[in-house]
């Protein structure tokens, strides 16, 4: 008993940290630091010695690069550089000028940035930083609050991601899926199958769209408050750039896409799209793709005559903006390796075993699974656990309930890692938005804590066997009940409609 205490202490200090303090940082590197002693035994010089090994796992491991940590610290140094660029020379002030006679109300605002979200589909992480990035400076110019503009990024990221088979997420899980071998249908199959079924992420994509339209849950911006008010001069159709931004931004969707199924499609002799992505690499894709649209935005900007020192000086400064980011990115993974070592997800795992009721089996897993993904940060991490032994569970006591049970280990996974302080996803999209991570986990939590008692409702009745039509009525009206709820008795959750909308 004793032990398993020791082994859930770090979680414990980091997440409470991380919320007391309001300093993620602060709280992972205690975090970090405490299960180091434990995992030493409380001897100063192994912790040391253990600290430095898994730093240096996270890029070189059993004698091979973790390429795909490097890509993606090197794609978020070169977002963050080619936002600055595009923030710093004016880029995004001309679009948002020339966007002025197109988006004139803040609602309309707030859809183009879920819209943004979903056109952005191919990695939770890279949907995070270049949405938050790129509308951070439109948000302001129409009152969207910072933590509002987090909220829509971080909602439509991770939960699309997980319903979308040609996403990064979908080779991954298809990967673990294909491992059961009592699976009934193909991987494939299986992943549609249980994303239809994944209540939390689809009841959170149109939480964040109710959000976008009637502007409930985050107070406006008062007018005098606005760093970037728009004016009500008589414009010109000269006036505003929207390629400066425009061009840059294709080009990280195009590129993203097309090399993403370019390099499965090296690896593959059909013309099998899905072979394609499962083969894929989605980091060097990432990496190369940011790496293009940073160049172009370079070879634009020096065209449009902004000076080679003034660009250096917007690359250095985009460094340092990302430089807190990256701090926590690599705080967090360490932290994971930190908690695979202790052997907590396992034992969360081994205690499902032992009290989980058949009747309850689902719901319970969604519940255990959000746990898990809550106290690790990971949702990844989460699958890759549960995945198997969730899938064993449910095959053992209900071979019916398989595919049900998987969608409740995705949905719960994506759930706790949705609300997390410590999950890279949350972090990136406060810090990409402009807000504290601690600001944005809070003001997030309530519409989470809805779309997760709408997925409860929903994996209950389909427990019970519920009609299908009936199990999405109860979710939506579970979602809706509590939305109105919330918007009624709640006072910091006023509608936007007190503002032009």
């Amino acid at each position: 008993m004793l032990s398993n205490l020791l082994a859930i202490l770090p979680l414990l200090l980091t997440l409470v940290l991380a919320l007391w303090l309001r300093r993620t940082l602060v709280a992972l590197g205690v975090g970090i630091l405490s299960g180091a002693l434990i995992i030493a035994h409380f001897d100063i010089l192994q912790s040391a010695s253990y600290l430095l090994e898994i730093g240096v796992k996270q890029f070189y491991s059993q004698d091979a690069w973790q390429w795909w940590h490097l890509n993606v610290l090197m794609a978020m140094l070169l977002l963050g550089s080619m936002t600055q660029l595009l923030a710093r020379s004016g880029a995004v002030e001309q679009f948002g000028d020339w966007l002025y006679r197109r988006i004139r109300t803040g609602r309309q605002a707030r859809i183009g940035v879920v819209l943004l979200g979903w056109l952005v589909f191919i990695d939770g992480i890279f949907s995070c930083l270049a949405v938050g990035h790129v509308c951070q400076p439109l948000s302001q110019r129409y009152g969207i609050r910072q933590t509002q503009l987090a909220y829509l990024v971080d909602s439509n990221a991770s939960p699309l991601c997980s319903l979308l088979p040609f996403s990064s997420w979908g080779p991954y899980v298809m990967a673990l899926l294909a491992g059961l071998s009592f699976l009934p249908v193909s991987a494939l199959e299986a992943f549609i199958e249980v994303a239809l079924s994944n209540f939390y992420a689809i009841t959170t994509l149109g939480l964040s769209l109710i959000v976008a339209w009637f502007g409930v849950g985050f107070r406006p911006i008062e007018k005098a408050l606005l760093s970037a008010e728009p004016v009500e001069p008589n414009l010109t159709p000269s006036q505003g750039n929207p390629w400066l931004l425009a061009i840059p931004m294709l080009t990280l969707l195009c590129a993203s896409v097309g090399l993403t199924l370019w390099s499965g499609a090296q690896q593959v002799s059909s013309w099998d799209v899905s072979a394609w992505l499962a083969k894929a690499d989605i980091g060097a894709a990432m990496r190369d793709a940011c790496l293009l649209s940073t160049l172009v935005t370079l070879v634009l900007l020096m065209l449009s005559g902004r000076s080679i020192g003034k660009l250096l000086a917007d690359l250095a400064h985009g460094v340092r903006m990302i430089a807190f980011a990256i701090a926590i990115l690599l705080c967090t993974w360490m932290i994971g390796a930190v908690i695979q070592d202790l052997g907590v997800a396992s034992l969360l795992a081994s205690w499902a075993k032992l009290y989980l009721s058949p009747s309850l089996l689902v719901a319970g897993m969604f519940l255990l699974c959000a746990i898990m993904a809550f106290a690790t940060g990971s949702s990844w991490g989460t699958f890759a656990i549960m995945i198997p032994i969730g899938g064993e569970i449910a095959h053992n006591m209900d071979a019916s309930l398989l595919l049900p049970v998987l969608s409740a280990v995705m949905a719960g996974s994506v759930f706790g890692d949705h609300c997390s302080p410590i999950s890279d996803t949350s972090v990136l999209s406060a810090t990409s938005s402009g807000c504290l991570p601690h600001d944005h986990v809070v003001t997030q939590l309530p519409f989470a804590l809805i779309g997760a008692g709408a997925a409860l409702v929903g994996f209950q009745l389909v427990n019970l066997s519920v009609a299908t039509l009936f199990v999405w009525c109860g979710v939506i009206g579970t979602a809706l009940g509590l939305l109105a709820l919330l918007i009624r008795f709640y006072p910091p959750w006023v509608s936007a409609r007190s503002q032009t909308n």
